[in-house]
């Protein structure tokens, strides 16, 4: 049996991106084992996509242990950087299919192509080798919990940089509007977040047993957010989640553009996708100028808006209109 191997050592919302075209590869080699180099905490979600035979556990490319036999292909969905053609190559692969990197002269490739959607580029990578892919091919099938958490709305406080990290006063303020609403709200964030997430919750007078941040792992999470009547975040994995599961959103964009990373444009009607228009560095250790342009009457309305949309009555599918990423400022 010949064996693919993947790497996509990055995390949650990196390795959503890929599921396209990972469900692409299983179409194409329907025969072939695919291992997947991955951080080993994203297996839960990996089980979901349902396209991978085994997991090779792995944070970083210069961490991959591969002791099997060459693989008949490797699949860099990492990035272009050398270091990762480099630690592919040692595996002696018969073929690599990776984007060009001026290193490799004698390797073929595609150009990276910097303005493209994330989904788009390992897509088209892919397409470059012959093989289709569906782009709108995202959707997990939401996994079950042992505690519901349905309809409530979902305010996801962490991001995975500073830079992408919403202030907590107004993560505060719009879950005190969400509490005059009535509405049933829930804090989430991982557990380097929790006090962060326990101090929005006491600014805006929300039960400190609502506050989620740091007690959930990853399949509970993804199920709290597969539930809810809708989610508010960042650019965060969990954005991600919530458009592999079909729920509604605010997102809250910056520095990165949401042509980049943001819900792709065909997913029409289910998310606000709110943007300054300032493009900075994603990994900076302070909020990003362009984020914080976006206040809380932007969000707060946002969301009003989201949760007055209602199913077209017996077909639980809601009325599409156009994707827009609106810029506020």
């Amino acid at each position: 049996m010949a064996v693919v191997l993947v790497l996509r050592a990055h995390g949650l919302g990196d390795l959503l991106t890929a599921v396209p075209a990972l469900r692409a590869l299983r179409r194409a080699r329907p025969g072939d084992h695919i291992a997947l180099a991955a951080p080993h905490r994203l297996k839960p979600i990996v089980d979901l996509i349902a396209s991978v035979d085994e997991m090779v556990p792995t944070t970083d490319p210069a961490a991959i242990r591969w002791d099997g036999a060459p693989p008949a292909l490797v699949v860099n969905l990492h990035s272009a950087t050398a270091e990762s053609i480099v630690e592919l190559n040692r595996t002696r692969p018969e073929q690599i299919l990776t984007y060009r990197n001026p290193a490799f002269p004698d390797l073929d490739g595609p150009d990276w192509p910097a303005e493209m959607h994330d989904v788009d580029r390992w897509c088209y990578l892919l397409e470059t080798a012959g093989i289709s892919a569906d782009r709108r091919n995202l959707g997990l099938v939401p996994p079950v919990a042992s505690t519901s958490h349905r309809d409530c709305v979902v305010v996801h406080i962490g991001a995975g940089a500073p830079a992408r990290r919403w202030p907590p006063d107004r993560f505060a303020a719009v879950v005190r509007h969400l509490l005059v609403q009535g509405r049933d709200v829930v804090l989430t964030g991982d557990e380097t977040e929790r006090d962060i997430a326990l101090g929005v919750a006491a600014r805006a007078g929300l039960a400190p047993a609502r506050v989620l941040a740091g007690q959930q792992n990853l399949i509970e999470l993804a199920a709290t957010v597969a539930e809810a009547a809708l989610v508010v975040c960042g650019d965060t994995g969990v954005a991600h989640l919530a458009t592999a599961f079909g729920t509604r959103t605010v997102l809250l964009f910056g520095p990165t553009p949401p042509s980049r990373s943001g819900p792709p444009p065909h997913l029409l009607g289910r998310h606000a996708v709110l943007w300054a228009g300032q493009i900075g560095d994603p990994q900076g250790d302070t909020p990003d100028p362009g984020l914080l342009k976006i206040d809380v009457p932007e969000v707060v309305n946002a969301i009003d808006k989201q949760l007055r949309k209602r199913p077209w009555p017996g077909t639980g599918m809601d009325r599409r209109g156009q994707q827009a990423y609106r810029r506020v400022g």
